[in-house]
């Protein structure tokens, strides 16, 4: 009885610990380590298999969260090439060619609720490990030898990289046109889309694009 008391704790702990962290468990060493765990667990329930059946699916769901963000970060680090000299870019590019985005989107309504699915895309990606390796970060490498490959994050870096981008597409696209008429006219645009995200309650695109 003491034992299955005991074990569900255990269950518990590593349940909220692969859910939270779990890029703790990505290298071989701490998944064996897991695994040896949840196999000594099991010995205790081997009767009618409720702890077996609530390891198999705390491990799928962890290698599952594990698998979408090495996707995601695949992904990313597609983005990540050396940006070329785009001065250099759309001088070469007929005139006709360059495309401003009131020809894309004239809509401030619509452009503010596409800012807000990307938004809602990079927010979805910080972890609690983010803030974690941030905070490990500050102190010294000394008092964090617990973990000797501690894999770097980038998903709020990707997401402060996409508030600096925003705020280049906004000045980019007011400074290319040439007739102050047609530059008010996009100052004008941007405003509304700020307005419609402050609506919307996408704070953040709205602070890039002011």
């Amino acid at each position: 009885a003491k034992l299955k008391s005991f074990a569900a704790k255990i269950i518990q702990l590593l349940k909220e610990w692969t859910e939270t962290f779990p890029y703790d468990f990505q290298d071989e060493k701490s998944m064996k380590e897991l695994k040896e765990i949840a196999q000594r667990i099991t010995q205790c329930d081997e009767e009618n298999g409720t702890v077996k059946k609530i390891i198999s699916q705390m491990t799928q769901n962890l290698l599952m969260a594990l698998s979408a963000r090495s996707q995601y970060q695949e992904i990313r680090e597609k983005f990540r090439q050396p940006v070329t000299d785009k001065g250099t870019i759309l001088k070469t590019k007929p005139q006709s060619t360059q495309k401003d985005i009131l020809s894309v989107c004239c809509d401030p309504l619509i452009l503010a609720q596409q800012l807000t699915y990307i938004e809602l895309e990079r927010v979805s990606n910080i972890y609690p490990e983010d803030l974690m390796q941030i905070v490990s970060h500050m102190d010294s490498l000394d008092n964090h030898k617990c973990r000797s490959d501690v894999t770097k994050t980038y998903n709020l870096e990707a997401y402060d990289n996409w508030f600096n981008c925003l705020s280049m597409l906004v000045a980019t696209e007011i400074c290319r046109v040439v007739k102050k008429k047609q530059r008010t006219r996009m100052v004008e645009f941007f405003i509304d889309v700020a307005r419609e995200c402050f609506n919307i309650g996408n704070f953040n695109s709205m602070m890039a694009i002011i």
